[in-house]
């Protein structure tokens, strides 16, 4: 990672777990040395409404906030809000986000349809667009709830050089890393990453005592 500011959105629905992630995240990069801010910015969440916060890195960071284009990545945790925020993406940006979808209050309503095709807008308008199921990787590991730890860790596939040293939990490769961060400090855990840190211990308990 060069030493210029980085900027990084994350952006969700309300109870997905964005504000955790954010705050995961920050605590991770100022572990690395780096100057770091946070910005929340509350939408209805209540209501699942749309929830963004900016995740500010590098050097030296003077403003918490992102403007228009200025975004390296978005982390989106549904695909509709990928594409409610994409032109604070910059030229060339990154946009990693889950596919699943959550109705808006005006599709619940019956005032609009939830749009067709997104992933293909979002690369129309010129994104590089890493699309996945991460729920169901969440659900796999053991815990729906967990989708924001599973989208951390993907996201910190494209963060390579930066340095740290991680304990490879058995989970599936887009979560272990961040996952291994934050078990590593118990009065970190969260309620996601506890839940998902408890199923793989037990889990393998068992099978080690059928193993043996």
């Amino acid at each position: 990672m060069s030493n210029s500011v980085k900027n990084i959105m994350i952006v969700g629905v309300g109870g997905q777990g964005t504000l955790l992630a954010s705050k995961l995240l920050g605590y991770v990069l100022m572990q690395q040395g780096y100057d770091v801010k946070v910005s929340e910015v509350h939408g209805m969440s209540q209501r699942g409404g749309s929830v963004v916060t900016y995740v500010r890195f590098g050097d030296k960071v003077y403003s918490p906030v992102i403007d228009k284009g200025e975004a390296d990545y978005i982390l989106s945790f549904e695909k509709l809000e990928a594409l409610r925020w994409i032109e604070y993406l910059k030229i060339g940006g990154q946009i990693i986000t889950n596919t699943q979808e959550v109705d808006p209050m005006p599709v619940i309503t019956g005032a609009m349809q939830y749009p067709d095709n997104i992933i293909e807008k979002l690369e129309s308008a010129g994104a590089k667009v890493d699309a996945k199921d991460f729920l169901s990787i969440a659900e796999e590991a053991g815990s729906a709830k967990a989708v924001n730890i599973v989208l951390m860790g993907r996201l910190s596939d494209y963060f390579k050089d930066i340095p740290y040293e991680v304990k490879c939990y058995p989970i599936k490769p887009e979560a272990y890393r961040i996952v291994g961060l934050a078990t590593q400090n118990s009065e970190f855990m969260a309620p996601a990453v506890s839940t998902m840190y408890q199923y793989i211990i037990e889990h393998y308990k068992q099978k080690d005592e059928v193993d043996v």
